[in-house]
């Protein structure tokens, strides 16, 4: 069964209290994204990350304060959710060669991660039977990404020790969504 690993906006500016739009306490979730993105590199796993990189007048800093502009020390992803070789999509026509790449960085500029242009493309290049989420923000960004990957018929776990919300009842909800509509709550733990 070919599984896919999906690393949600493990930015800067989301996970640490210095980060424009810091989700409280989500560096704890930090060593459980990186221990699942390595332990899918050693298991032959891609790893699919996404990450916002907005220009520095994007229409999304209506409705959030400006957070992730490319090329901001905020817009990176945490170091440790890093692996060694990986690709970066921008979020613009180009060309793919996934090919032995460990991790896709599909950059985008809207909270729903279906919005950037490559995401689907790639997902549908990868032809993945399973779908395994985490990262930020739980009722945001995650939970969009499981509405779109609900989309391809697989299923879809959402690993709730790698994810941060903005509130605990904004994450209970979420996750009440997710399951309902067939998603399979996990920790880490039983995953990596």
């Amino acid at each position: 069964m070919k599984t896919i690993f999906f690393d949600i906006d493990s930015q800067l500016d989301f996970l640490y209290p210095a980060g424009a739009l810091y989700v409280p306490g989500a560096e704890r979730i930090v060593p459980a994204i990186a221990r699942l993105n390595r332990y899918a590199a050693a298991h032959g796993i891609p790893v699919l990350s996404t990450t916002d990189a907005h220009a520095e007048n994007d229409a999304e800093f209506e409705q959030w304060r400006p957070h992730c502009v490319a090329g901001t020390i905020g817009q990176h992803k945490a170091e440790a959710t890093l692996l060694e070789k990986r690709l970066v999509v921008p979020n613009r026509d180009c060309g793919l060669a996934l090919d032995g790449v460990p991790q896709i960085v599909v950059e985008k500029q809207q909270v729903d991660v279906f919005t950037a242009r490559n995401l689907a493309r790639v997902v549908e290049m990868l032809a993945a039977d399973r779908f395994v989420v985490y990262g930020v923000v739980t009722e945001i960004c995650v939970l969009f990404a499981f509405r779109g990957l609900l989309k391809y018929g697989k299923p879809v776990t959402i690993v709730t020790d790698a994810v941060a919300a903005l509130t605990a009842e904004a994450s209970g909800l979420a996750l009440a969504e997710m399951r309902a509509a067939g998603g399979r709550l996990a920790l880490a733990s039983e995953i990596a």
